[in-house]
C-alpha cells in the first residue's frame, strides 16, 4: 500500500505527542478493527476552558503550544501515519501502570474511560515524508480523505529498538 485516505480523528496535541515519541499509545472504550490509518488532528475539544487540564503539568506547555493544527482554506495538515501493533484490554484500575507512555493526566483518562474497560492501541508512528494539507469526510473516529496521501519515503518516529522495547514493557 503506498497511499491512503483512511484516518483516525484526534486532538491535535495527542497527534504530536505520538509524532514527537512523547507518546506511544491510545487508550479508549472501544477496540479496532482498522489497523492503519492517517492521523487527523481535530480542535473542538482544544476551545474548551479546562483543555489543558487533560494533560501532566510537565506537558501542559507542550499542549498549549499543539493545541490546534496548522490549517489553510478549510484544509488541516495530516504529517503522520500510523499502524496498530496490538490491543491490549485493562481494567481502569490498571491504567495507572501506562503513565510513560502517554502525555494525559490519570484523571482525564479514568474520567473519559468511566467503569468501562480500556483498549490500549499500541501504535507504531511514521512521519510522512511530507506533511500535506487535506479535507475530510464526517465521521466521529474514523474519516476519509477527499485525496490520498502517499506513504512513499515515511520513517519511523522511535527506532526499531525503541518500539520493540515499549511492545514488550505494556502488557
Amino acid at each position: 500500500m503506498d497511499a491512503m485516505t483512511k484516518c483516525l480523528n484526534e486532538w491535535n496535541a495527542t497527534i504530536e505527542a505520538l509524532g514527537q515519541g512523547k507518546q506511544a499509545i491510545l487508550i479508549r472504550k472501544y477496540g479496532t478493527n482498522i489497523d492503519k490509518f492517517l492521523l487527523y488532528p481535530t480542535v473542538s475539544y482544544a476551545l474548551k476552558d479546562n483543555y489543558l487540564d487533560s494533560f501532566e503539568m510537565k506537558y501542559k506547555p507542550f499542549a498549549e503550544e499543539n493545541a490546534l493544527p496548522k490549517k489553510d482554506n478549510g484544509k488541516t495538515e495530516v504529517k503522520y501515519y500510523a499502524e496498530v501493533e496490538k490491543v491490549i484490554e485493562k481494567p481502569v484500575q490498571r491504567i495507572d501502570s501506562l503513565n510513560k507512555y502517554h502525555i494525559w493526566t490519570n484523571e482525564h483518562v479514568k474520567s473519559y474511560l468511566g467503569n468501562q474497560k480500556a483498549y490500549v492501541w499500541i501504535l507504531r508512528v511514521y512521519k510522512l515524508k511530507e506533511p500535506v494539507m487535506a479535507e475530510r469526510t464526517m465521521g466521529m473516529r474514523y474519516a476519509n480523505l477527499l485525496e490520498e496521501v502517499s506513504l512513499e519515503g515515511i520513517k519511523p518516529v522511535l527506532s526499531d529498538k525503541e518500539f520493540s522495547e515499549i511492545v514488550k514493557e505494556i502488557k
